[in-house]
């Protein structure tokens, strides 16, 4: 039988692939094919970039991924490799026999994402026929708690989630304290500009952070979890509520599970969407149905978390990393990476690249290696200027230490960190001050208001930077910077706080002089913020169409029909507009 798979995570649905799947259902049903054609859902196969994506797969193994496709393209597959066998070259974005246009999964570990973009993540049955809960019965049946916390801990596994802290060491303490009522929890709160890793995670492969969560609960003696996900994540909501209710039906959830005495069951806490609640004490606070503020530490959670019971939380990508560990043993994880950082980790790529999506690579590859060699280089032939990492609590890590190696401790010197895994690359006509004060913003928005210095310092810097991007900017602008940065650093009591000045401080770091041109030369080196910006029409390329002048919103634009025209800059509001319609390139910025 041939299966067809359609990529239906969020990427493939925002792009179309419910059309596409709704058109092959129409094809199979039409011509009756139902014994001969297996057409399936799965989830994000990763390349984003190519959406919508439909995977035709043959009974002799060979395999094929299509991508953007539309109703038309897909009747084209269907009629052509799914009936015929023969390849639609044109529409080939992955052979797995001959590779694609690029192989960008040569370099590709993937453990996390081992069934993303395979298995049907609606149907248990897809889940247990790679493997599937076969860890939890191994955890269960041939170990202690301890020694899963032994695997766990040799593993050297460690939080995925930012902050790094060892998953063993973690799950030991919440072993070690007394209490018979504990509690583990899935962070799913991802809430970072860029991110969407947890959120693949869940709506392609929800079993396998519900079973990783199965052999913590064992491991720590905890009998109650929760899943916090944030409400805007309406189909990996969907597809947990179904997993859940599945593997309770099987007997992978409730009590007595699998016939052994260990009893757990699972529920979903949806979040509003409040950055801060990524913070473990305040996403505790959130479940308690208080209002979601982080509190001082210690205690930790593990000592007095979820209603003062022990409790621990890892995020989505921790728990989906258990079932393999325990699978393929601790010491086959830990020969992959570096000393200190073992394994692999997910990266949701975004930003000015040739191919952006989902991956997962070995700890210890560069980051030049995940732009040029996986995601194919800078859009358009332009040049790397720097890369985000860790979102708006990370730092901008500039194209010359690009071959730093992912690494927790490696990235931590550049001053970003490695966070979630957000990474959004960025090209020569970025503005880093601009970049800077968007980070900002988003934090600044995001404070939860308790800490002074976290409310009310990230707004003085927020300021200072929008002053400098239009034109405002002072020469003491600087040192107020980095003092507001140190004082926010110092006394917020959470991670926002803590980490929120991390973009502005590494792009001081790093691009100074372009802080200086915007404040001293009144000048955007990448030509970005509007009031500093300039447009001129080339009276050499000026054809006189008048096609800028009636698109200018504010008539700033003159000039007779086949004459060159001319913008007046004191009436420009910088919008771009006469660039973009402009047919012969013309208008220009300085």
């Amino acid at each position: 039988m041939k299966t067809v798979l359609v990529g239906m995570a969020t990427c493939g649905i925002s792009a179309g692939a419910e059309k596409v799947w709704n058109h092959l259902l129409k094809l199979v049903e039409e011509k009756n094919l139902w014994s001969e054609v297996k057409l399936e859902k799965t989830g994000c196969i990763g390349m984003c970039y190519k959406e919508p994506l439909v995977e035709v797969r043959h009974d002799d193994g060979s395999k094929t991924i299509y991508g953007e496709v539309d109703v038309e393209k897909a009747a084209k597959i269907f009629e052509l490799d799914v009936l015929k066998g023969k390849t639609v070259e044109d529409l080939v974005v992955y052979d797995y026999g001959k590779k694609g246009e690029a192989d960008l999964f040569s370099k590709q570990k993937r453990i996390v994402l081992r069934n993303c973009g395979i298995i049907n993540p609606e149907d248990i049955d897809d889940y247990i026929d790679k493997g599937g809960y076969t860890a939890l019965e191994k955890a269960l049946f041939d170990y202690t708690p301890e020694q899963v916390i032994e695997e766990v801990t040799i593993s050297g596994l460690r939080g995925r989630g930012g902050g790094g802290f060892p998953t063993g060491k973690k799950w030991m303490f919440t072993k070690m304290s007394p209490g018979e009522k504990k509690y583990v929890i899935c962070n799913a709160d991802e809430g970072d500009p860029g991110a969407f890793m947890d959120r693949s995670v869940l709506e392609s492969d929800p079993h396998s952070v519900l079973e990783g969560m199965l052999i913590c609960a064992y491991a720590v003696g905890a009998q109650e979890g929760y899943i916090y996900v944030r409400a805007e994540y309406p189909r990996a909501i969907e597809r947990l509520k179904k997993a859940i209710s599945d593997a309770t039906e099987r007997g992978y959830l409730g009590n007595n599970i699998l016939k052994s005495s260990f009893n757990f069951s699972l529920k979903i806490k949806e979040g509003a969407g409040a950055f801060v609640c990524g913070e473990e004490t305040a996403l505790i606070a959130s479940i308690e149905g208080k209002r979601g503020m982080p509190r001082v530490r210690p205690p930790f959670p593990a000592v007095s978390g979820l209603w003062g019971k022990p409790t621990n939380i890892n995020n989505v990508e921790t728990f989906a990393n258990i079932p393999w560990i325990i699978t393929n043993g601790a010491l086959k994880f830990a020969s992959m990476g570096t000393e200190k950082s073992k394994g692999t980790k997910v990266f949701a790529l975004a930003g000015k690249i040739e191919r952006s999506g989902l991956i997962e690579v070995p700890m210890g590859l560069t980051i030049n290696e995940i732009i040029y060699d996986i995601a194919g280089g800078i859009k358009n032939g332009k040049k790397l200027k720097a890369v985000q990492m860790g979102g708006p609590s990370g730092g901008c890590i500039p194209a010359e230490l690009c071959d730093t190696p992912i690494d927790y401790e490696e990235i931590v010197k550049t001053g970003a960190i490695m966070g979630s895994g957000g990474m959004i690359v960025m090209d020569e006509e970025t503005c880093m001050v601009d970049v800077a004060k968007f980070f900002l913003s988003f934090t600044q928005k995001e404070s939860c208001g308790k800490c002074t210095f976290c409310r009310i310092g990230t707004k003085r810097m927020l300021e200072i930077l929008t002053r400098i991007t239009e034109g405002r900017g002072e020469e003491e602008d600087i040192p107020k910077l980095y003092e507001l940065a140190e004082k926010i650093k110092s006394a917020s009591l959470c991670g926002l706080g803590q980490t929120a000045p991390n973009p502005v401080l590494t792009t001081l770091k790093y691009f100074l002089d372009e802080y200086k041109a915007h404040i001293y030369d009144k000048k955007c080196p990448a030509k970005v913020c509007p009031a500093l910006v300039k447009y001129v029409i080339d009276p050499d390329k000026c054809i006189g169409c008048t096609i800028c002048a009636k698109k200018c919103p504010v008539g700033a634009i003159s000039g007779a029909p086949k004459k060159v025209h001319v913008i007046d800059s004191e009436k420009c509001i910088s919008c771009g507009k006469c660039m973009e319609v402009c047919p012969k390139d013309a208008v220009y910025k300085e």
